[in-house]
C-alpha cells in the first residue's frame, strides 16, 4: 500500500514540475525530473497498474511493428 501512496505523491511532482515553461527550466531541474520519472517507473512497474500499461505498450508497440510490415 506504501508503494501505490509514493507513487501517487511523485505523479503529482511530475506533473507540477512538467507544467512549467521549458525556458524556465535549468539543466539541474531537467536531470531532477529525470530521476523523479524514473523513480515512478520503478515504483508502479511491479503494481497490477504497472503491468497494465506494460501489456498496452506491448500492443501498441506490436501493432506499430506490423503496420510498419
Amino acid at each position: 500500500m506504501l508503494t501505490i501512496n509514493v507513487a501517487v505523491l511523485l505523479v503529482i511532482i511530475v506533473f507540477f514540475r512538467l507544467r512549467r515553461r521549458t525556458e524556465a527550466r535549468s539543466r539541474f531541474d531537467e536531470k531532477m525530473t529525470v530521476v523523479i520519472v524514473l523513480a515512478l517507473g520503478v515504483l508502479i512497474a511491479p503494481t497490477a497498474a504497472g503491468q497494465k500499461i506494460l501489456d498496452v505498450l506491448n500492443q501498441l508497440v506490436q501493432g506499430v511493428s506490423h503496420a510498419g510490415s
